[in-house]
């Protein structure tokens, strides 16, 4: 309680402001997202639904293996991230234990703000929570495809959909959403990132820092809503799972049929 205190006192009314506008942002900004994917074809809601169409796809396969070769693709991302952060948070931990040391480097600094040592440790922190957060993303996004490559695997043979003995469209949709659910948290992670920037702001001076919240959170934006990628994703969207079972279905009616060879006598 006494630390609490400490802090409270020592940090001025520039930096609480800062520090609440970047939580309140991220926090905000994340809710914005999710809401934006459920009501119109964002970046994230586009994949998704090239996500349940990939896996109406597999139903139609005898031979999986390209599939189970892009879910270890995909898992293989968040592997990568959640390695570097473990670096880096050890990297903060070690400046943490120095920070007399790490406090006098940064007052060297002319541009930075001169601040007392407590606060100091205080913005090490900050940044530890940011990256404790993009490594829990990143490694239950590992998990997660983990789940669906398992899905992929214990997918239901061709004939077993063809003969009605299984639901293409229904097994589709939960295993496109399993995959969906695993990139939404790669994202969480990546967007961890993009706001640790703004944290590498507050040792310069708390306006940069909310300043530079406002630049990461419009980055985000037009990253993930007007962005070329998502216009290019979005130029599909006529492709539904009952296009794929037409053109399945008149590839088979114009396969010939196979002829029985004849025997010799």
């Amino acid at each position: 309680m006494d630390l609490l205190l400490r802090v409270w006192a020592a940090l001025p009314w520039q930096d609480w402001t800062a520090l609440l506008l970047f939580v309140v942002g991220w926090v905000a900004y994340a809710a914005f997202a999710a809401w934006r994917a459920k009501v119109e074809r964002t970046l994230l809601s586009s994949t998704n639904h090239y996500r349940r169409l990939w896996m109406y796809q597999v139903t139609y396969r005898d031979q999986r293996i390209v599939d189970a070769a892009i879910t270890q693709n995909l898992a293989s991302s968040p592997s990568f991230w959640a390695s570097t952060t473990i670096l880096i948070l050890g990297g903060l931990l070690a400046v943490l234990g120095a920070s007399e040391k790490a406090t006098e480097i940064v007052r060297d600094l002319p541009f930075a703000a001169r601040t007392s040592m407590l606060v100091f440790d205080l913005k090490v922190v900050v940044m530890l929570a940011v990256f404790v957060y993009a490594f829990f993303r990143f490694t239950w996004s590992m998990r997660v495809y983990s789940f669906g490559a398992i899905m992929v695997g214990a997918a239901p043979n061709k004939e077993i959909f063809d003969q009605g003995l299984a639901d293409r469209q229904e097994f589709a949709n939960r295993a496109g959403q399993l995959m969906g659910m695993a990139a939404e948290s790669f994202a969480d992670g990546l967007r961890a990132y993009y706001m640790s920037f703004a944290v590498i702001a507050w040792f310069i001076s708390p306006e940069f820092f909310a300043l530079s919240t406002l630049a990461v959170l419009s980055v985000l934006y037009r990253r993930e809503f007007r962005s070329d990628v998502s216009v290019v994703l979005k130029a599909d969207a006529p492709i539904s799972a009952s296009t794929i079972a037409a053109s399945q279905a008149t590839s088979q009616a114009a396969s010939p049929a196979s002829v029985p060879s004849r025997t010799q006598p």
